[in-house]
C-alpha cells in the first residue's frame, strides 16, 4: 500500500511539472491564433508575449533555485498560468480588432 501511495504521489508530481510546460504551449498557441484572427491587437499581443516570457522565466529559476520544483513553486506557477489564461480570454473577447 505504502508503495502505491508512493507511486501515486510521483506521478503526480511529475505530471504537473508537464502540465505547465503544456499550458505554457497552449497559452503561446491561443495567442498566436488572437493575432492571427485580429482578434488581439499588436499592442496586446505583445503586452501577453511579456508575461508568458515571465511567467516562463520565473518558471525557470524557480526550477534551478534549490535543485527541487517544491508544490509551493508549482502552485504559484500554477496561479500565474490562471492569470495569463484570464488575460488571454479577457483581450481576445474586448471587442479591439487589428
Amino acid at each position: 500500500m505504502k508503495t502505491l501511495v508512493l507511486l501515486v504521489t510521483l506521478t503526480a508530481g511529475i505530471a504537473s511539472a508537464e502540465t505547465i510546460h503544456d499550458r505554457n504551449q497552449n497559452q503561446q498557441g491561443r495567442i498566436r491564433q488572437g493575432a492571427a484572427s485580429g482578434q488581439l491587437t499588436r499592442s496586446e499581443t505583445a503586452g501577453l508575449d511579456r508575461e508568458q516570457r515571465y511567467n516562463h522565466r520565473q518558471t525557470a529559476i524557480d526550477r534551478r533555485d534549490g535543485g527541487a520544483f517544491t508544490a509551493g513553486e508549482r502552485a504559484q506557477a500554477q496561479r500565474r498560468l490562471n492569470q495569463s489564461s484570464r488575460d488571454i480570454a479577457r483581450l481576445k473577447h474586448n471587442g479591439r480588432t487589428r
